[in-house]
């Protein structure tokens, strides 16, 4: 607790839950420190271990993910689940990355990794009547509440729809004017998404502070 504030300090609360975890997986443990090295974004461990503990729970047998950088997060997933993994990706050194690491994980068999520009290969597995148990977005964020309908047309009732980086640091709660010009497309479209996902009826959805932020939610 901050004498002065009277607020726990938050990097403090980060570090000792991050003291709670086991040693875990050697292999994911060595491509999240080449990732660090190499300046790659992946989930943090706060939301790693979210991820894994809600694909204990929802048990889903199909997985999409909207951004597969270098596979991290979607061997995380294929690791805590029996899912066959669909992830899309559209920047082709992170394909070859991840074509590889899923290939030395030994996974590679459940992964299905379509390239190109998430917004058309969304419309195409539309089109093909695909359907998933849980969708984690995790790529561009300021085309998140762009690409939220067709998300939706991909869930049936009982669909997870799990969103990271809602938080963006926490200057999502700032004025648009707070942030840098720079920065505003992707702070007006985070909040944006996060209106949308609290004000459609047909999804039930909450927003965690877990990690950089996350958001839940369940088609109803």
């Amino acid at each position: 607790m901050n004498e002065f504030t009277g607020k726990t300090d938050k990097g403090r609360i980060s570090a000792y839950l991050h003291s709670l975890e086991p040693c875990g997986d050697s292999f994911l443990n060595e491509l999240r420190d080449r990732a660090v090295r190499d300046d790659v974004p992946i989930i943090r461990r706060e939301t790693e271990s979210f991820l894994r503990t809600m694909i204990n729970i929802i048990r889903p047998e199909s997985i999409l993910e909207i951004g597969t950088a270098v596979g991290f997060s979607a061997i995380v997933m294929a690791k805590a689940s029996e899912a066959k993994i669909t992830t899309l990706e559209s920047f082709d050194r992170r394909i070859k990355m991840a074509k590889e690491n899923f290939d030395s994980s030994g996974l590679g068999e459940r992964m299905e990794l379509i390239e190109g520009d998430a917004k058309d290969s969304l419309k195409a597995l539309k089109k093909e009547g695909r359907k998933f148990d849980l969708i984690f977005l995790d790529a561009a964020k300021a085309q998140y509440p762009v690409w939220l309908e067709d998300i939706s047309c991909l869930m049936e009732k009982g669909s997870v729809l799990i969103a990271d980086n809602v938080l963006q640091d926490e200057t999502v709660t700032e004025s648009r004017f707070s942030v840098p010009r720079r920065e505003r497309t992707t702070h007006e479209r985070m909040r944006e998404f996060l209106y949308m996902i609290k004000h459609d009826e047909r999804l039930g959805s909450c927003v965690l502070p877990v990690g950089d932020g996350v958001s839940v939610s369940v088609m109803l």
